[in-house]
């Protein structure tokens, strides 16, 4: 527990000539003796860098005006007085400024060498090259200045400002260092990011463009009559072949309950469910069904050759199917 700060006291020294008398001297020596055994003499001790200091401070006693003017014989008598209390200290919590300034330069020392080791982990849990920058921040030099000013705080108060100075001047170093890597580190992130967003828009124009080659392909005829086609899969089997067919395509399984929710709003997993007021056909609901005839021949009755005409459209206009069931939520149709 540290002890609060207090007032420093200045040592006020005083000192007056008499001329008198060789007998009036004598006769005020032996008074002045006289009382100065009545009197304690006072000790006062004060701590700085390990040195000890005693002083000891005793009073003269006032003499008469007549006594004042007689002559000293070239002798003089000075009086002086010593602080009551010792110098005061600076301590952890204390409200006085110096304490104050300590406790705030130990808090940004902290809070410096956290965003450090934050930075740092950051850098390297990216994985991210950032060229010549340097990808750690070096904090040792701060942690031994925080430790000194600690362990100063029990030093007498015109002892710290110094330390205080030191640590505010390393956590401005250590700062600007951590603002540097953050930033270099945010560019190559946006750099990365970037560079994955042209690649999917390049995957994503191929699929289009192939989307759009074989519905060119098969021609704009009108849809056919329905067919019954006996022996065809029932909707839990057309799921079961859609989910196998996921991978192949790089989608991950968390894509088959949009797909679920997409063709049970089109058609209901019916590969022959046809839409007399437009025309869509099968599983997909294909605008004209002849646009399936691209995956197979057997488009009007296989739900597989369905299913691999849908995930091409599906790939190639939204990206994946959760992309063409949001898109459908928002519009009533994909």
């Amino acid at each position: 527990m540290r002890r609060p700060i207090g007032a420093f006291h200045h040592t006020e020294l005083g000192y007056f000539m008499r001329s008198s008398s060789p007998i009036a001297l004598d006769r005020r020596t032996r008074i002045a003796r006289r009382r100065t055994r009545r009197r304690t003499t006072v000790l006062t001790t004060g701590l700085a860098f390990g040195l000890i200091t005693a002083v000891a401070v005793s009073t003269v006693p006032p003499v008469s005006p007549a006594e004042a003017s007689a002559p000293t014989g070239g002798f003089a008598l000075a009086s002086f007085t010593m602080p009551a209390e010792p110098t005061a200290l600076v301590v952890a919590g204390g409200t006085d400024e110096i304490s104050t300034q300590a406790t705030q330069a130990l808090d940004d020392a902290d809070a410096a060498i956290d965003a450090a080791a934050q930075v740092t982990a950051d850098t390297k849990a990216s994985g991210l090259d950032l060229g010549e920058v340097e990808t750690t921040v070096d904090t040792a030099e701060l942690g031994s200045a925080a430790e000194r000013l600690s362990g100063g705080l029990d030093l007498p108060a015109p002892l710290v400002p110094d330390l205080i100075d030191d640590v505010t001047a390393l956590v401005t170093t250590v700062e600007a260092r951590v603002a540097e890597l953050r930033e270099s580190l945010d560019a190559a992130k946006a750099a990365k990011a970037k560079r994955e967003a042209a690649a999917k828009a390049k995957r994503e124009a191929a699929a289009r463009a192939a989307a759009e080659a074989a519905a060119s392909a098969s021609g704009g005829g009108s849809a056919p009559a329905p067919v019954a086609v006996g022996g065809g899969a029932s909707a839990g089997e057309a799921q079961a072949i859609a989910k196998s067919m996921l991978g192949s395509y790089g989608w991950g399984g968390d894509q088959f309950s949009c797909l679920v929710s997409l063709w049970n709003k089109e058609s209901g997993w019916n590969y022959r469910a046809y839409n007399a007021s437009s025309g869509a056909y099968g599983i997909p609901q294909a605008l004209p069904g002849s646009k399936m005839g691209s995956a197979g021949a057997d488009w009007q009755s296989n739900a597989a050759t369905q299913i691999r005409w849908g995930f091409g459209y599906i790939a190639g206009r939204y990206g994946s199917p959760c992309g063409a069931w949001s898109h459908s939520q928002s519009v009533g149709w994909y």
